[in-house]
């Protein structure tokens, strides 16, 4: 197999792009570096496509791996025939590499290799040479004996059956076949799984199983949360899906259902069709009904198909749909981390997080601008204490004091109720004066629980409790969404569904992936990112990030990139590859504070002499206009036109924010609530979380609604991402309220 071919097929690229990203990636460069600095060597292979190339790349290795020792295992037991050798060197997937090794792998004692230990092998080679007028019983006579525990001919016979099944099943074309016709033609059927009837005893002493235990929650004295979860699988009691047609989200409730023991799940296949191919197959054709190997072949085909084909096919396509749906829902669950870090920061402001909860009270925390936490307070509006008066007394101090222009409160637990004291808050504070534009937003606080008990959140912050912690997050995370949530684990952040059920290795690496590439993206602040944003700068290491916030604690704030060399298990090779993604602004070099890289300082140095131009931050729009022919221009300077392109593009706009283009957060001053909603109401919403049937909005009500696929788009889409992603504001129009079931359905069709 050619590597470098099959992925270009696969990508849509040249063989050469291919060839260049592996030379580089094997080389030691990252993703985000070989993205944004080496474009002239790739083709101008996008980040997207250079991890997609890796993913393939892994793969493909393994698979030559994998085949070179299938391989030499067949060659060792003396078994590898030209045929088999190519046929395995032309398999593309690792399925078909392990269907060809099936009959060579060694295998545990199974009733076939039981069989051949006693010595039935040649009974079964009879039975499938299928020879006019053979007598199956009569020749079973010659394999008779006692001292191999073959007593009699029907021994004999059920152990050379054996054989055939298992040789039946060991053979890789009928297993690809089976494979296909299964998951074209087949069904994914599931039902409710019924509970096990328990044994009492008898007055004989003997167990009698007693009847089947009643369903409700009270006759099964199970608990509230249980039946409440039961009634989330109750369409798929008696449900069927073509498994061609079965989305990844359906695949991925039907296996939790029957994880949490609520759902039987299975496979129907065509079986008739099956075996009727199996029987061609086997026979070669023969249309003997009733006379020599012919009946036995058919029992044996079907004993094949039955115990050791289909359920083995079943695991596999269990396997791959589960496989497919969770490559899915990891897309989507990135796609949506991806906006989520990207959002628009909420820059210049003083913001109040307010971390809302019942009895312990609720927690504030004031940032400055720069996310600097300047004092912290309890307050006990809410139930059961209700100290509404005294909350916006302490709220009145905090907020002149500081000058606080916006609170940010969490959408957890109390977050209603502390909603409509703010409202009320903001409204009492306009009227007595307050010059200051006050305005709040809910944030999505998922996961600040989670960093407020962390062991760096408790570096952090060592004077502080969870709860202050949590609202300084909460504030925080408005200011700077990007560099506040990468401190949190990305399953934590609640953008995705169903994260808990799938492969956490593969999750892992697709989040840290768009983490990596959010942070590189924006770039950060050598003098003042934290470790944790440090961390995912490309080339930089955990250790190296502590050793960097080390050195900058000891020797101050770095003046320039070259400085960074200085900084413990910092070399050429990790300089190289982080220096453009980090920022110094105010520094010895005007290029530090931009994304250019120092490997192309020279030339833009060259670029401003020719133009008259002095190296500094004025300068740089100018020299922008004065280059008309990039083409020619970056000729001159001996670089890649993709590469001026780029460094025109920074000189232009200088350590721009590409967060900058996003969607704004919806400040409100005002609050509704699900009994102030009715139909055909229009409302302004933020898209909160993305799934597979549709889009969570947050209309400013504590309650997201839901935005069905349906309702997105007047033209057909085939997922919600090709209409909206996480961070979108939206109009939308209200549909339906539930207020006892909690939910509201939206449309952002325009009627």
């Amino acid at each position: 197999m050619q590597i470098t071919e099959t992925i270009a097929r696969k990508l849509g690229v040249k063989n050469w792009q291919v060839e260049a990203a592996v030379k580089l990636i094997d080389e030691g460069n990252t993703i985000p570096f070989i993205a944004r600095y080496r474009k002239e060597a790739t083709g101008t292979l996008t980040d997207e496509q250079l991890r997609e190339l890796g993913e393939s790349l892994a793969y493909l290795r393994n698979l030559e791996e994998r085949k070179a020792v299938v391989t030499e295992s067949i060659r060792e037991q003396g078994k590898l025939t030209k045929e088999l050798l190519g046929r395995i060197e032309e398999a593309q997937t690792l399925v078909e590499v392990e269907d060809l090794y099936l009959p060579f792998r060694p295998k545990r004692r199974t009733r076939a290799g039981i069989a051949k230990e006693r010595g039935l092998q040649g009974l079964a080679d009879y039975i499938l040479a299928q020879k006019p007028g053979s007598d199956v019983k009569k020749e079973a006579e010659k394999y008779t004996d006692a001292a191999k525990e073959v007593p009699d001919t029907e021994t004999a016979v059920a152990g050379a059956m054996d054989i055939v099944a298992e040789q039946i099943s060991d053979e890789a074309r009928y297993r690809a076949f089976i494979r296909g016709k299964t998951r074209d033609r087949g069904s994914i059927v599931s039902s409710e799984k019924v509970a096990k009837k328990a044994k009492t005893d008898t007055a004989a002493g003997k167990g009698e199983e007693e009847k089947a235990v009643p369903k409700t929650a009270k006759e099964e004295k199970i608990p509230a949360r249980k039946a409440e979860r039961r009634d989330i699988y109750e369409m798929y009691f008696s449900y069927e899906e073509a498994i061609r047609k079965i989305p990844g989200h359906r695949v991925l409730a039907l296996n939790r259902g029957e994880k949490e023991n609520f759902l039987t799940v299975k496979i129907v296949a065509p079986e008739e069709d099956i075996l009727t191919y199996l029987e061609k197959q086997v026979t070669k054709g023969a249309k003997v009904p009733e006379q020599g190997t012919f009946p036995y072949l058919q029992t044996a085909i079907r004993d094949s198909y039955s115990r050791l084909i289909a359920p083995a096919i079943e695991r596999e396509l269990r396997n791959e749909l589960t496989e497919e749906a969770e490559d899915g829902a990891i897309r989507v669950f990135a796609s949506n981390l991806e906006q989520l870090l990207m959002q628009q920061p909420i820059a210049g402001k003083v913001v109040l997080g307010w971390d809302p909860a019942f009895r312990t009270g609720c927690k504030l925390a004031v940032a400055d601008p720069t996310g600097r936490i300047l004092d912290t307070k309890v307050i006990y509006p809410t139930a059961p204490q209700n100290k509404i008066r005294e909350a916006k007394q302490e709220l009145s101090k905090i907020v002149q004091k500081f000058g606080v222009s916006v609170i940010s409160v969490g959408n957890g637990t109390a977050s209603r109720e502390s909603e409509q004291v703010i409202t009320e808050f903001i409204k009492e504070m306009m009227r007595s004066g307050y010059k200051k534009p006050l305005q709040y937003v809910i944030v999505n606080e998922a996961g600040a629980s989670v960093y407020s008990a962390s062991k760096l959140a408790t570096e952090e912050f060592p004077q502080f409790d969870v709860g202050q912690r949590s609202a300084a997050s909460i504030a925080r995370r408005l200011q700077d969404p990007l560099a506040e949530l990468v401190k949190i684990d990305p399953k934590a952040i609640g953008v995705g569904q169903y994260q808990h059920d799938m492969n956490q290795k593969k999750l892992d690496g697709a989040l840290t992936g768009v983490v990596e590439k959010c942070v590189n993206r924006v770039g950060v602040d050598l003098n003042t990112a934290s470790f944790s944003l440090l961390a995912y700068i490309s080339g930089i290491s955990k250790t190296v990030a502590k050793n960097i916030v080390s050195y900058r604690e000891e020797n101050g704030a770095f003046t320039n990139r070259r400085e960074l060399l200085k900084v413990p298990g910092l070399g050429p090779k990790a300089f190289q590859q982080c220096a453009g993604f980090l920022r110094i602004r105010g520094g010895t070099q005007p290029l530090d504070a931009t994304s250019v890289h120092p490997e192309s300082y020279s030339a833009v140095g060259e670029l401003l002499k020719g133009l008259g131009l002095p190296m500094n931050r004025s300068a740089f729009r100018e020299a922008v206009k004065l280059v008309t022919d990039p083409a020619k221009k970056a000729a001159e300077l001996g670089v890649g036109e993709p590469t001026l392109r780029d460094i025109l593009a920074e000189l232009e706009k200088p350590a721009r924010d590409p967060r900058e283009d996003m969607p704004a957060p919806v400040l409100r001053s005002d609050v509704l609530s699900m009994e102030d909603l009715t139909p055909g109401m229009k409302l302004k919403g933020t898209v909160r979380n993305i799934v597979d049937f549709g889009a969570f909005v947050d209309i400013g009500v504590h309650q997201d609604g839901l935005v069905h696929i349906s309702k997105m788009s007047k033209k057909f889409i085939k997922h919600p991402l090709e209409a909206v992603r996480v961070g979108d504001v939206v109009e939308v129009t209200v549909l339906g309220v539930d207020a006892g079931r909690k939910r509201i359905s939206l449309s952002m069709i325009e009627e």
